[in-house]
């Protein structure tokens, strides 16, 4: 059984001489006509999240779209299918915007199709910068198969209870155990991936350590909660050294807990019934400062 944590990991001081390249470029990989939002939302969580570059690689139809929902972002114009959807990428020219940046999120509002599970497999194969997987990127690889997820060790699977059984359904032959926290321990372990299975109670886990959510309420039950989730885990793991590195596991926990509790703040203020993403969003800076501040009371004690 896996050593329960219930410690949530400080966040590092930002140095005075610090710029934006220490605190991490993240690339997002999504979008498709009808999703334009999602990486929007990745991109202005992990900006709110602290990340000093974000980059959203989007097809060309909706570049100029997506880049005037997140003005601090920059995008790039990706090939495209007739229905809106990335199509198959020049293996080289996807791994060197990867290299350009130090950390990946990829999937929100993507699609899926034949191309796009490629896709998903070349970066798990072929990334050497930790990556960050959610929605239809999950998708694709379980269409994909157990070889495509598990490739890499450097990344985070950020499931729903839907994505979590096609996950399971793709790695083992054997109906999902009716407890989350083990089949949360079960894949992370089969893939070696830290698995974030999200819901009521979200559960990490990397296999030997798993910790339980306990921040967040039922208001956060609305479309683009995962994407903000996934900026704010793509923002950990991009920082650089000079700033402060987080393994993929606490760059987990540490997101979870923080989105978690901009939905707490969110429904103090507005109420569960009538929140939405971008409130979560909204709540980032207040939550941030409140482990900026713990962290320095830790400094102080």
């Amino acid at each position: 059984m896996a050593e329960q944590v219930t410690q949530i990991p400080l966040l590092p001081q930002r140095h005075t001489a610090g710029h934006k390249g220490d605190f991490g470029k993240v690339l997002v990989i999504g979008g498709s006509r009808g999703m334009i939002g999602a990486p929007a939302l990745v991109a202005n969580a992990a900006l709110r999240s602290g990340a000093g570059l974000v980059r959203m690689a989007v097809p060309e139809s909706i570049q100029l779209t997506v880049a005037s929902l997140a003005p601090c972002a920059t995008s790039l114009p990706l090939d495209e299918n007739e229905d809106g959807l990335i199509s198959r990428l020049d293996v080289s020219d996807l791994l060197d915007m990867v290299e350009q940046n130090d950390a990946v999120a990829v999937g929100p509002g993507l699609g899926c199709s034949s191309d796009l599970q490629a896709l998903g497999e070349v970066l798990l194969t072929e990334c050497k910068k930790p990556i960050v997987v959610d929605a239809d990127g999950l998708n694709n690889l379980a269409a994909a198969g157990i070889k495509a997820i598990q490739a890499c060790a450097n990344k985070i699977l950020t499931p729903h209870p839907g994505e979590m059984r096609r996950l399971w359904r793709a790695c083992f032959a054997e109906e999902p155990p009716s407890q989350r926290i083990t089949q949360a321990e079960k894949l992370a372990q089969r893939c070696h991936a830290v698995v974030v299975l999200k819901g009521a109670g979200t559960v990490v886990t990397n296999g030997q350590r798993t910790y339980l959510n306990a921040t967040g309420n039922p208001g956060m039950a609305s479309g683009g909660s995962g994407d903000v989730l996934t900026g704010c885990i793509g923002a950990l793991l991009a920082r650089q050294p000079a700033a402060g590195t987080f393994e993929p596991f606490d760059a987990a926990v540490l997101a979870v807990y923080v989105h978690g509790r901009c939905g707490d703040l969110a429904a103090a203020k507005l109420g569960q019934t009538s929140m939405i993403a971008t409130d979560i969003i909204q709540y980032l800076p207040a939550a941030w400062r409140e482990q900026e501040q713990r962290a320095n009371d830790a400094l102080d004690a």
